[in-house]
């Protein structure tokens, strides 16, 4: 009888969380949508909530939006406007959370999850606005992955936000340089001609017109004066 009450119990278990090895939960693939509070939003992709009252990092699944204030790669042309619509949503109505079949937690201890508004995706309406990319597409964790991306085919057609620039949008992430280089003269204010620009030792360097490496620098930054360079953690190059 006790063979037989372990053999029932297992079977209960099965379809409810389970704790791999490595610590990491996983789930079942239910769909449900958990309602949970909003304490902060950082960026596009990004927020912290209160789920089962712990503060917890959330990265959402399957995109990734420009940064906003990123330690090697700065502020990224329409990270602003991601992080700004994406606070234009999450306060337009009730929040709720899904988690996928895979792993719940990244490696970086943020939690992974598909973000709801009144029951619409979050990052659905971010990528057909243009204002996301699909990626980190890691199995199993793929649910949506066909519906983000028509979302996102629809932004690319549409020639709309991150789409606007012709190879901004890389299998890597976001490529500034590309917008700077396909700018014409007219675009560029001549009073913000300060060229900030971050080397692969994630140094911050701003380069004055004129100057020894001006116009070989690709730009991740423009600045009108040197005092914006400054207080954005530029130093002035040769300084």
């Amino acid at each position: 009888m006790k063979k037989w009450l372990i053999l029932l119990l297992a079977f209960l278990l099965i379809g409810c969380e389970e704790i791999p090895a490595n610590g990491v939960t996983q789930t079942t693939g239910t769909t449900d949508q958990i309602p949970v509070e909003l304490v902060e939003i950082t960026d596009g992709d990004t927020i912290k909530i209160k789920y089962n009252g712990n503060i917890e990092k959330v990265r959402y699944l399957l995109i990734d939006t420009p940064e906003t204030n990123h330690k090697t790669l700065g502020k990224q042309p329409f990270g602003d406007d991601a992080k700004v619509r994406n606070k234009e949503l999450l306060n337009s109505g009730d929040l709720t959370i899904e988690f996928d079949v895979g792993n719940r937690v990244d490696d970086y201890g943020r939690m992974l999850a598909y973000i709801y508004v009144d029951g619409v995706s979050v990052q659905e309406t971010l990528l057909a606005e243009g204002l996301a990319r699909v990626a980190y597409v890691f199995p199993p964790n793929t649910r949506y992955l066909d519906n983000f991306e028509a979302a996102s085919e629809v932004a690319k057609v549409a020639k709309i936000g991150v789409w606007e620039t012709e190879d901004y949008v890389t299998s890597r992430g976001f490529d500034a340089s590309t917008i700077i280089s396909n700018k014409t003269n007219d675009d560029v204010d001549k009073k913000c001609a300060i060229k900030g620009n971050i080397n692969q030792k994630g140094n911050k360097i701003y380069h004055m017109p004129g100057g020894k490496d001006y116009d070989n620098t690709n730009p991740e930054q423009w600045f009108c004066t040197e005092q914006e360079a400054l207080e954005a953690g530029f130093k002035k190059a040769g300084a």
